[in-house]
């Protein structure tokens, strides 16, 4: 009698118009809505369709992309925050973009007085190679014009790198800038989205070696 008293019935109506009853969750219902009924044929609760795999993998999605937001927005507002610890105004920002760019300009000047003491060097290598005009060239003579080419090449390539980073260097400080700027004028923190992590002011760049 006890067992009678708690015993609850499912009921359902199929895909096809078709009215089923189980004493457990009817499979051909899980994506339909079904009644768990009391013995005595009353309503004891409505159980929701269950999820069919794609619906449940379209859920999780969604639940992992919303996690992804809320960490993202928290990202964002961290960086906003610490771009405005650390730039308060315009002149501390045009100051750090000085201090990054300095580092890979000294290495420019170097490159280029490099290209420039190799040019010096290769003009009595160049004239002495012209008195073997149609003639074998020693191999030494050979080897040292082959060296100064060998490093004009490497500085010319080092000096156009060095100024390809200068760009890099500037397009990001204008990146951090535009943002700043509208902080700086009350746009609330995070509201722009996360600020990309290469924006962050690069390390120093150290001159090549001789």
């Amino acid at each position: 009698m006890a067992g009678s008293a708690s015993a609850a019935i499912y009921s359902c109506v199929d895909a096809n118009g078709r009215r089923l009853t189980s004493d457990r969750p009817i499979a051909e219902c899980l994506a339909r809505e079904q009644r768990l009924l009391n013995a005595d044929g009353s309503v004891r609760r409505v159980v929701p369709p269950t999820m069919t795999v794609d619906e449940m993998a379209e859920a999780e999605a969604k639940k992992r992309q919303a996690e992804a937001d809320r960490v993202a927005q928290q990202d964002a507002v961290r960086r906003d925050r610490n771009l405005l610890g650390r730039f308060p105004n315009q002149a501390a920002h045009d100051k750090a973009r000085e201090a990054a760019l300095d580092d890979v300009r000294k290495g420019v000047k170097f490159s280029e007085e490099r290209l420039a003491d190799l040019q010096r060097e290769r003009k009595p290598l160049f004239d002495e190679a012209e008195f073997y005009k149609g003639k074998k060239m020693p191999a030494k003579l050979k080897q040292q014009l082959d060296a100064n080419d060998a490093a004009a090449a490497a500085q010319r390539s080092l000096v156009q790198n060095q100024k390809d980073e200068i760009t890099r260097i500037n397009g990001l400080y204008d990146v951090e800038l535009g943002r700043l700027k509208k902080l700086w004028s009350g746009t609330p923190i995070g509201s722009m989205g996360v600020l990309p992590a290469a924006s962050s002011p690069p390390a120093p760049h150290k001159p090549a070696s001789p």
